[in-house]
């Protein structure tokens, strides 16, 4: 079935009174509505509507509007092909708007067809609780290496408000409560928010939950965030060897980068067509020849090598080699051809 033929099946569906024209644009996200719950005046607060386009055409977002001042909609990728995800952010503005607060986002879609999508986001800001700053941001972390943010925490009501806890899902989180001053209706804490050197490599997005004396309204959140990433890096991460006949041989090279010198301990690739030369000394830029060498199976290979270290925790970078082996059969029956003329 062409493309022509398709669209028009799909316009016919899209058109027909029983099938809202919306629909379609609907199932592309996978929540329509939030609620942030409890958040503190200043905080950083934002949630991200994740969408993917199932479509064969091509889907392309015009615009994004809230009906309150109190959400700023905007859009993370406005032009998704077949498969591809995107995400319509809304930001809840905790400095210029307090209470309960809730708005309504219009997504508006104009390719392959005119659709409106309405996202639903609420939540209570309070007043009397003000973080500073209103996010923990850790930033970018090597990995393995713990750190620290503080945060300092004033509430504006009663003398004898207090915070029972602090809770987290993140077993890498861990925080330390200390009350600063206490009177004249302000309480004051500080924070200190630690991220453990075991924490995942990759971003973080979490928060954590203050909980309070406050019958009312116990809970409050801050949200949390960084990126932990590796202090060693290989460079391709992909690496081409290249389209090769059996037996054929290639050699391309490696670069193992660290922040600290180190030493390449082994090199290793489940695959036995490979060889690898490193040296002992340590260094902080690593050059490691690769020699690969076709064996007879046609088709593609995929092999993933592993460079071990000394450092902290044995780590280790990895790539993927890939390479297309040609058919043998065809230089065969040459080979064999030519030593029939040579015969006669």
């Amino acid at each position: 079935m062409n493309r022509s033929l398709i669209a028009a099946l799909l316009l016919i569906v899209f058109c027909t009174p029983a099938v809202p024209a919306q629909e379609w644009a609907k199932k592309m996200f996978k929540s329509y509505s939030h609620d942030f719950g409890t958040v503190a005046r200043g905080s950083k607060t934002v949630y991200e509507f994740e969408l993917e386009n199932i479509y064969e055409e091509d889907v392309h977002i015009a615009g994004v509007r809230a009906s309150c001042g109190c959400t700023l909609p905007s859009i993370k990728n406005d032009t998704l092909k077949t498969w591809e995800k995107g995400a319509i952010i809304a930001e809840f503005n905790t400095r210029s708007f307090l209470g309960q607060r809730s708005a309504t986002i219009t997504v508006t879609i104009d390719k392959p067809f005119f659709a409106e999508v309405q996202l639903n986001v609420k939540g209570y800001i309070r007043s009397d609780v003000v973080f500073s700053p209103g996010t923990i941001n850790f930033g970018e972390v090597d990995f393995g290496s713990p750190t620290e943010q503080k945060v300092d925490l004033t509430y504006a009501g009663r003398d004898s408000w207090k915070i029972l806890d602090v809770r987290s899902a993140n077993p890498n989180l861990e925080v330390e409560l200390n009350e600063k001053a206490r009177g004249n209706g302000r309480v004051q804490y500080e924070m200190l928010v630690r991220l453990k050197g075991d924490a995942a490599q990759g971003y973080l997005e979490d928060q954590l939950t203050i909980v309070t004396d406050d019958a009312r309204l116990k809970n409050v959140t801050l949200p949390v965030e960084g990126r932990i990433v590796s202090p060693l890096t290989v460079s391709p991460g992909s690496l081409f060897l290249g389209v090769l006949k059996p037996g054929e041989k290639v050699t391309k090279q490696l670069v193992v980068k660290g922040k600290q010198p180190f030493k390449v301990l082994a090199v290793k690739c489940a695959d036995n067509c490979f060889e690898f030369k490193t040296t002992t000394e340590s260094k902080t830029l690593h050059l490691i020849p690769v020699t690969f060498t076709a064996g007879d199976a046609p088709g593609k290979l995929v092999q993933t090598i592993q460079i071990e270290t000394d450092l902290a925790k044995g780590l280790s970078a990895s790539c993927t080699a890939t390479a297309t082996i040609k058919e043998a059969i065809a230089n065969q029956a040459s080979d064999g051809a030519t030593a029939a003329v040579i015969r006669n």
